[in-house]
């Protein structure tokens, strides 16, 4: 690990992919190939390239078949953490993973593709991580380097970072990309079963302990099968 904040990074495999459909009748969506290899390859390649040494990767949508894929990989060393019995939302699985996570660990998202600016993301976000003020910093991009993105964006940021929930029937000038440094603050006092992470970041905003750091480089939604062939036109050209 070099300069890193953490060593490992929870991975968020366990969803039932529903957006990607038909491509995830019979399999799960980090097995979507894009630009030739599954989506889940591509954030553990960049996980890997950082010097993250270790990964937790939940899962629970034909869980099997994923687990499989994950035996085959070295870097970053893979842990499992089952939610074959019951799908805990993004919250909820973070909850059940802690046992296996430092405090703080990185958390993305199973299908992020992105291009880094000038540095990897995870050393902008080890640079600007301070935990004594921060419960997560949330890796969040512009618009105009979010690539297949058509939503009305997610955070709006204050001159020191702190994060607030967009409004309704208003835009909001960051979306958040999946990716995020996480304290085990955050977690404290989980609710039980499933949950979104948006409850725990509730409360951090009402606290002022959720920040943002804007990304650098260049960020891809993926979450349609209409995004694919785009994303890897762009990949193509770096």
């Amino acid at each position: 690990m070099t300069g890193l904040a953490s060593d490992t990074a929870m991975v968020m495999a366990a969803g039932l992919g529903k957006r990607m459909r038909p491509l995830t009748a019979s399999q799960p969506k980090p097995m979507v190939r894009v630009a030739g290899k599954p989506l889940i390859d591509h954030t553990l390649d960049r996980l890997a390239e950082a010097g993250v040494a270790k990964a937790v990767v939940n899962v629970h949508y034909l869980a099997d078949s994923l687990e499989a894929h994950l035996k085959e990989r070295a870097r970053p060393k893979v842990t499992i953490s089952d939610e074959r019995d019951l799908l805990l939302e993004t919250g909820g699985g973070m909850a059940k993973a802690r046992p296996h996570l430092p405090d703080p660990f990185f958390c993305l998202n199973a299908d992020n593709i992105w291009l880094d600016g000038p540095r990897d993301a995870f050393a902008d976000l080890s640079e600007l991580w301070n935990a004594d003020e921060m419960d997560a910093l949330l890796l969040v991009v512009p618009h105009a380097r979010a690539s297949n993105f058509r939503g009305l964006g997610d955070f709006h940021m204050d001159p020191v970072g702190r994060l607030k929930r967009r409004l309704p029937g208003r835009v909001a000038p960051f979306i958040y990309t999946g990716i995020q440094l996480v304290s085990h603050r955050l977690l404290r006092d989980a609710p039980e079963g499933p949950f979104g992470t948006m409850v725990l970041w509730e409360r951090a905003i009402a606290e002022g302990r959720l920040y943002g750091a804007v990304f650098t480089g260049l960020w891809f939604e993926v979450g349609t099968p209409e995004a694919i062939k785009p994303t890897e036109e762009a990949l193509r050209r770096g």
